[in-house]
């Protein structure tokens, strides 16, 4: 079993503004955690840049067109009140997409048995053709259908245990029978989807809210009781999973209470079910995380669970 490991330094370059939980920091934080002598067996390579082209197979042509007119040369652009652009963001998004596809790449090549992208500005609630909490292009979902387009794979599943609802993957796949999209997450809380009753046109989207203070039982049960027994019955080829460690326990943006063992818990749990219908095949792209001891313990819990560690 081999893990393949990409970042890229361009993911320091987007700035937010002063005090903004989304900041260069937390990539900081995840190379120091990855820089223990237990990772040393990691693959590591730089996120190529990404194609607008394969962008363009789940965000607006307009769309793509739009926010790449309005990255500026200098300062700041607010596309909301938590969503901006800096000069360098036009490269770290890109980079973000283009990690996605090399990682699936090189998973469906069989090169590797998995990877993990360690990119930000974060994707999964960037919509079809709109910005949103701290996100521009869906990697997660470009991932997914770019590996239906260029290899065939008929069902593809992405599983989102972020803090907040992935409302951009579910909007993107909504009608989709072919992609199941599957979450845990705190509700009430930002971004307002997610309620259980939304399972998308074919019943291929899969939501488990989670409420505040609720901690590693109710994940966990989660996990073994609706997400794991649909995914097996749905079958994917390809398991793409949107890694986000924001309800560890310290973290600011929401009061669930995990702690960094639940994630090597919930990806071992995942590694299982992608060994049983996909040949392994998981391809992990970084979502949230703002805690940065939290983001330092929970990634390196979920990447050395991707590295075999006590399977």
């Amino acid at each position: 079993m081999t893990t393949l490991l990409l970042s890229h330094p361009a993911s320091l370059d987007h700035l937010t503004p002063p005090g903004h939980p989304e900041r260069p920091d937390r990539m900081r934080a995840v190379a120091q955690a990855l820089s223990e002598d237990r990772f040393s067996a990691l693959v590591r390579g730089d996120a190529p840049e990404g194609d607008l082209n394969v962008v363009s197979l789940c965000h607006d042509n307009h769309y793509i067109d739009e926010l790449r007119h309005v990255a500026p040369s200098s300062g700041l652009v607010y596309l909301d009140g938590d969503t901006s652009m800096s000069p360098g963001t036009w490269e770290a998004v890109m980079r973000g997409v283009g990690g996605a596809v090399a990682a699936t790449d090189a998973v469906m090549k069989g090169e590797h048995t998995n990877a993990f992208v360690a990119t930000r500005p974060p994707g999964h609630h960037a919509e079809h053709n709109k910005p949103m909490g701290f996100c521009f292009f869906d990697q997660a979902a470009i991932a997914a259908r770019y590996a239906q387009r260029t290899y065939g794979i008929t069902r593809a599943a992405i599983v989102d245990f972020d803090v907040h609802h992935g409302n951009g993957t579910q909007d993107i796949f909504w009608a989709d029978r072919t992609v199941m999209y599957c979450s845990t997450h705190q509700m009430p809380l930002f971004p307002g989807t997610g309620a259980s009753q939304e399972r998308g046109e074919h019943d291929t989207v899969v939501n488990a809210p989670l409420h505040d203070g609720d901690g590693s039982a109710k994940f966990r049960s989660a996990f073994d009781n609706l997400i794991l027994p649909q995914l097996q019955k749905f079958a994917p080829e390809l398991l793409i999973i949107s890694a986000g460690f924001d309800a560890h326990r310290r973290d600011p943006l929401a009061s669930l209470n995990l702690d960094a063992e639940d994630f090597g818990w919930v990806t071992r749990k995942l590694m299982d079910l992608a060994d049983s219908t996909a040949g392994g095949r998981i391809v992990s792209v970084l979502e949230g995380g703002y805690d940065l001891q939290g983001l330092k313990e929970s990634a390196a819990a979920h990447v050395s669970a991707l590295m075999g560690a006590s399977r």
